[in-house]
């Protein structure tokens, strides 16, 4: 059912509390989701610090979520933004609106 994210490894880092996950769940779409959707937005700004900053912080919530493809995309863009975000703007674009779905599924699920 699920691609890119762990349900196992979500209740790993948010125990085994479903109101938590759904909390936690719910924040990282709210935030960190939505600032790496922005990025097409803060590259044409040049802002290659803020793009740095918003992989980096990203990083963490993949590894929560357990979408460590998204997580190694975000390592490499990191490393040097203003060459390796234009390399791979499409295919964080195609993970992030996967993730976007997989996220609101898992949202579904627990709130049954």
């Amino acid at each position: 059912m699920y691609t890119l994210i762990h349900k196992e490894t979500i209740f790993h880092y948010f125990g085994d509390d479903n109101e938590m996950a759904v909390q936690m769940v719910e924040i990282i779409m709210e935030t960190n989701l939505k600032d790496l959707m922005n990025l097409p937005t803060v590259f044409a700004q040049k802002d290659f610090k803020k793009i740095k900053t918003r992989c980096h912080k990203g990083k963490s919530t993949m590894s929560y979520l357990g979408a460590l493809q998204v997580r190694k995309l975000l390592e490499e863009i990191e490393k040097d933004p203003k060459n390796m975000y234009p390399l791979h703007k499409d295919q964080l674009h195609h993970y992030l609106q996967i993730l976007e779905r997989e996220l609101q599924n898992f949202l579904d699920e627990q709130k049954g």
